[in-house]
């Protein structure tokens, strides 16, 4: 499914999960296609009709950060199936997500910004997030980079 656009992709992945009978998968594809459309409207005022695959794996990110939150909890509380059901939409979700950078990769790419930017301080810290962010959308921790980016700076 490369070379589809995010939307594409994510129908694509109905359609199989309603043909396998994946009731999970399609649960959760739903959900995604819902917070997609709910986004959809919210940017119609802003000169534009639909939200950009850019912004689609903002979602995916925010929807992957929720969840891994509900499966922490649930394990604290021993909902141990109800965590295990979090963390199965989580790989759902991943499988839709460009490859993340691994921590080596975060550092190499966190330093190429510092340095492209010209970072010399803590000041310089919002240009760098953004240059990063820009580059490599979905495709990294923004967390993990923030704190490799202080280090950097600091």
């Amino acid at each position: 499914m490369e070379g589809l656009t995010m939307r594409s992709r994510l129908s694509e992945g109905m359609k199989l999960a309603m043909k396998s009978g994946d009731k999970r998968t399609l649960s959760t594809l739903r959900l995604i296609m819902a917070a997609i459309k709910d986004r959809d409207i919210a940017a119609r005022g802003n000169d534009k009709d639909r939200v950009s695959d850019e912004e689609i794996l903002q979602i995916l990110t925010k929807m992957i950060k929720q969840r891994e939150e509900s499966a922490r909890i649930y394990d604290e509380q021993s909902r141990i199936d109800l965590a295990q059901q979090e963390r199965r939409e989580i790989e759902i979700i991943l499988d839709y997500l460009p490859k993340q950078l691994d921590d080596e990769e975060v550092r190499t790419a966190c330093a190429k910004v510092v340095k492209d930017v010209n970072g010399e301080s803590l000041r310089d810290m919002g240009k760098c997030m953004n240059a990063l962010k820009e580059r490599y959308p979905g495709k990294l921790d923004v967390g993990k980079a923030s704190q490799v980016v202080k280090e950097m700076l600091g």
